[in-house]
């Protein structure tokens, strides 16, 4: 039983690590009841204006996408924080074809006017 014994204090602490964070600031909040302005809907300072449910026009979506574009590139970018001594031909040369993908993709967006505003 005892070399399940990290285990189980790991099973015990794990649920209290997000736990806690989200409990804290519970007594020290204000009672929202006291400043009846904060349960007044918000928007740059004025009354709403249509239902917030509507739907989004279709060129809001291509925004998105294109800045997920970048975190891809970052993650793969990270093999060549290492010296270069320690990168072989291999690990040059695919590191080459994914920046030469990722450039074409990008001359491929651009080419479209999938950034441009309208």
């Amino acid at each position: 039983m005892s070399e399940f014994a990290p285990i189980c204090i790991y099973l015990v602490i794990r649920p209290l690590v997000p736990l806690i964070p989200l409990g804290v600031p519970f007594p020290f909040a204000s009672n929202s009841s006291t400043y009846p302005e904060k349960l007044l809907a918000y928007e740059c300072g004025s009354d709403p204006s249509g239902d917030a449910r509507s739907r989004f026009d279709i060129r809001f979506y291509p925004v998105p996408i294109l800045f997920i574009i970048p975190d891809p590139e970052v993650t793969f970018s990270f093999p060549w924080a290492v010296p270069p001594n320690k990168i072989d031909l291999f690990g040059s040369w695919s590191m080459m074809a994914f920046l030469l993908i990722l450039t074409i993709g990008s001359l491929y967006e651009w080419k479209r006017g999938a950034s441009d505003r309208e």
